[in-house]
């Protein structure tokens, strides 16, 4: 037993080293928590942080994740959502107390926030006594690898957490929360309380894709993306829409160009369903988030951090944009008659 006990205490400490230098966080300041996802991350930090009545504000270039607001309703706070930096002086100014802001680098959306813009933010928040905790999904690695932005602790957030299954990392799918020792603690047990840690037996496999991590990997995941992008301009023009990480082609342009190949007036389905007649006609091997696990939480089809080795696999850009492109013009076909998408969709009733 003590030796075992021995082992599991080398492992975390092995763990924490890497956290912390992942995140740009200090031994001696900062601590660690590994929950279940990162979802389970921000709600533990609401629960320990937030009281009923609070005011939360919630930054990004977008929108906050769903997952951020869920929470800021869950523990009865009043939650105020804030696009750019300029919305959110507003917003923080209007208020006499806020207790947490939550910021977002990399929005839903996958449109990022510049540097001068998130040093504002913890600024204005500070100034008025809030507490900052990063949501830094993608951001953590995107920001820093790709753009050259701080990493996660160095913004001078109090705290933030991150995913560990994208973005050059490689899983498990678990939520890894970093920030001011005294603050993650609390949290941390928070999170034990409902049960939303991750088990200690998943800590080697942490250590692991944090050892593998490589900054290299997240650009060229980008610029194979960008690559794809190159490919599908000349076919869809200003439909198509580009971020610094992601190509995507949103739901109401995706019902609109298959309606104009279909030559259909009128739309037979909504743009929700569209997309996701979309993924199902994409049988070519692509295997499409609509239908992998839950729904995502949006409609649009998202193009993102591409490993070129599945893309050479695949055949290349160029067949990856004229099986897209392809796909649209059979959807164009199946909305002549809404009962073909309904069938797609939902199989033989």
């Amino acid at each position: 037993m003590p030796m075992m006990k021995s082992r599991r205490r080398c492992c975390f400490e092995r763990l924490k080293t890497l956290a912390l230098e992942h995140l740009g966080g200090s031994p001696e300041t900062d601590d660690l928590a590994v929950f279940n996802r990162l979802t389970g991350a921000t709600i533990a930090t609401h629960l320990t942080l937030v009281k009923p009545g609070d005011v939360v504000i919630g930054v990004s270039a977008s929108r906050s994740h769903p997952s951020v607001v869920r929470a800021a309703e869950h523990v009865g706070a009043r939650f105020i959502d804030a696009s750019g930096v300029s919305a959110f002086r507003d917003a923080i100014a209007t208020e006499r107390s806020v207790a947490l802001v939550v910021l977002t680098r990399l929005a839903v959306t996958y449109d990022l926030l510049p540097l001068d813009a998130i040093e504002t933010i913890v600024r204005l928040a500070h100034e008025k006594g809030a507490l900052v905790y990063g949501d830094d999904a993608g951001g953590a690695r995107v920001g820093p690898a790709a753009f050259g932005q701080p990493r996660m602790l160095e913004l001078g957030v109090e705290l933030g957490a991150t995913g560990l299954d994208k973005y050059g990392t490689k899983g498990p799918r678990l939520g890894l929360l970093a920030g001011k020792k005294d603050l993650v603690g609390r949290i941390r047990v928070k999170g034990f309380e409902f049960g939303m840690e991750a088990r200690q037996m998943l800590y080697p496999a942490v250590v692991r894709t944090l050892e593998q991590y490589d900054p290299a990997r997240v650009r060229s995941l980008i610029a194979t993306t960008k690559q794809i992008a190159d490919e599908l301009r000349p076919l869809l023009g200003n439909r198509l829409r580009e971020t610094p990480t992601t190509v995507q082609i949103a739901a109401e342009d995706i019902l609109e160009i298959a309606m104009q190949r279909g030559g259909i007036r009128e739309p037979t389905v909504v743009p929700y369903e569209a997309s996701a007649a979309l993924s199902m006609l994409l049988d070519y091997g692509m295997l499409m988030v609509h239908f992998v696990g839950v729904p995502p939480g949006t409609a649009d089809l998202l193009v993102k951090f591409v490993p070129p080795e599945i893309l050479e696999r695949f055949g290349g850009a160029a067949k990856y944009a004229e099986a897209v492109n392809g796909s649209l013009t059979r959807l164009g076909e199946f909305l002549q008659d809404p009962e073909n998408v309904r069938e797609l969709l939902l199989g033989r009733q």
